[in-house]
């Protein structure tokens, strides 16, 4: 078996999801099911900084698909993998050991909940903010625009702080503004539904 590297990955991801209002799983951590019994969902991620190894993966931008049959921890989730189109060969073989979670750590969860991976696929990958607004697009897949809900303090969004989530401890709590996703026989519109958005600090072995 090869070697697991020393990794990490800091920036923010961004999740729209077909729960009607904030998703439970954040609070619940997996105990409540998704408002719609079932969760479809898909992310983007931005790595500021981040590497596995010798590889740097910095600059890089993700995009995830996942479905969720009923309660978040009991899995048999489906999900998969985009990777920006800027990425070389080493920097896929990485991505994907991360995000699979087969480099533990962090993600390694995501090596026992998902039963049915739907690969690793190569695409141009936007991720971008404007203000508060983040905007995601993969062309002709995900076309999506995320804004954070307002708290009672002028300027500030509303939060949830201190959390076991395995995703991040603060969550930003969103809502999606245009969310489409075409791919893999879906065709998912979740416009008005729940969304979220996170600095991440994941790291392993």
């Amino acid at each position: 078996m090869a070697a697991i590297e020393t990794w990490h990955m800091k920036g923010e991801l961004m999740l729209s999801c077909s729960c009607t209002v904030f998703c439970p799983c954040v609070v619940s951590l997996g105990k409540h099911p998704p408002t719609e019994g079932t969760c479809k969902t898909w992310g983007g991620v931005r790595i500021d900084d981040g590497s596995y190894g010798d590889v740097d993966l910095s600059g890089i931008n993700l995009g995830v698909i996942i479905e969720i049959p009923g309660l978040m921890s009991r899995g048999d989730w489906t999900a998969g993998l985009f990777v920006d189109e800027s990425a070389d060969v080493y920097q896929v073989k990485a991505l994907t050991k991360i995000m699979t979670g087969r480099a533990r750590g962090s993600t390694h969860l995501l090596s026992i909940l998902v039963s049915r991976f739907l690969g690793v696929h190569q695409e141009r990958i936007v991720y971008e903010t404007d203000g508060d607004t983040r905007h995601f697009v993969i062309p002709k897949i995900v076309d999506g625009e995320i804004a954070p809900i307002a708290g009672s303090e002028s300027g500030k969004p509303t939060v949830i702080d201190n959390s076991r989530y395995w995703i991040a401890p603060k969550i930003v709590v969103a809502q999606a503004l245009k969310s489409r996703f075409r791919a893999f026989g879906r065709n998912w519109d979740f416009e008005g539904r729940s969304a979220e958005i996170c600095q991440i600090d994941w790291k392993g072995p």
